[in-house]
């Protein structure tokens, strides 16, 4: 896996970010079993529920798709700090990937911290 090429996808997808509340851009890059790369970003609404995450634009792009296996994704924003994703992206993540999933959780510089999604949800939510 290239992680660098999954941040750098990430790191154009924020720019997208539709973000006029918060001024918070983030950007995904998810890394399906083929080979191929979704990336998604942040897009807010002013009546915030409807607001969406760029790892859920990310998955639900994927799965509308007709892709359903994952290995990696990588999140970034503008903060210095590494950025990880919320716990409905998490919950989102389990529903389609294992606790395997590589999780790329990247500063602005693109620097990153690697965990895995069972390590971000040990005790995920499923049927």
């Amino acid at each position: 896996m290239d992680r660098e090429k999954l941040i750098e996808e990430a790191a154009k997808a924020k720019q997208f970010a539709y973000v006029p509340y918060s001024g918070f851009h983030v950007g995904a890059a998810l890394l399906c079993s083929d080979g191929s790369i979704v990336t998604g970003c942040n897009i807010e609404n002013s009546a915030y529920g409807p607001t969406n995450c760029a790892e859920r634009t990310a998955v639900f792009k994927a799965v509308s798709e007709g892709k359903r296996s994952f290995e990696a994704i990588a999140v970034i924003s503008d903060r210095e700090e590494y950025v990880s994703p919320c716990g409905v992206c998490r919950q989102v993540l389990a529903e389609f990937c294992g606790p395997e999933l590589v999780v790329l959780m990247c500063g602005r510089d693109q620097t990153y911290r690697e965990t895995t999604l069972g390590e971000l949800l040990p005790f995920s939510f499923s049927l």
